[in-house]
């Protein structure tokens, strides 16, 4: 999970969505590889290599990475910082989208990344507050996951959601016995 310095942080300011994706490919691959050439960005971008060249240029001359010509390149000591934080955005988004919303696992990576750039600080870290609740609150859970992916796909009828809340409040006196012997 995120902490509240890296949903914060503004040190990312004046840098384009694309300019983003280039760092978190390069943080990425650095953490896979020793080294980081510009093929590797061009392949795991899906992009040619000029166009990956052109970009390091231009992230160079922001001071987010060290890189000469024909030469393997590194984050600088922000670009990697930034890279970082882009990469735990995704990465939070692309659990709440796969975990909560149960989207499938390609399509969530591929809106996690489209998100990672325009959510706010404050919208993603609601996120993870929510992410941290539906695994730690008592009403939440997979049980509870599994009845709202039921809804999602059918609704649900009236009946059914009062049986529902009638075995819940069944559970969740029982749970509450259980915690107050446990004092």
């Amino acid at each position: 999970m995120l902490n509240n310095r890296d949903i914060n942080d503004t040190s990312k300011k004046n840098l384009t969505p694309t300019m983003e994706d280039y760092l978190e490919a390069v943080y990425n691959l650095s953490q896979e590889k020793r080294v980081v050439r510009v093929k590797d960005i061009a392949k795991k971008l899906g992009v040619k290599m000029p166009t990956v060249t052109s970009m390091l240029k231009t992230l160079s001359e922001k001071g987010m990475i060290d890189h000469e010509k024909y030469e393997y390149l590194e984050l600088t000591g922000k670009g990697s910082d930034i890279g970082s934080q882009i990469d735990q955005r995704h990465q939070t988004l692309k659990t709440f989208l796969i975990d909560i919303l149960q989207i499938d696992h390609d399509q969530a990576d591929k809106d996690a990344c489209k998100m990672e750039h325009a959510v706010s600080p404050a919208t993603l870290e609601r996120i993870v507050v929510f992410m941290e609740f539906v695994e730690h609150c008592p009403r939440g859970g997979n049980d509870w996951l599994a009845l709202f992916n039921e809804y999602r796909k059918y609704g649900t009828p009236r009946e059914k959601c009062l049986e529902r809340m009638k075995k819940f409040a069944h559970e969740y006196d029982a749970k509450i016995k259980d915690m107050e012997r446990e004092r």
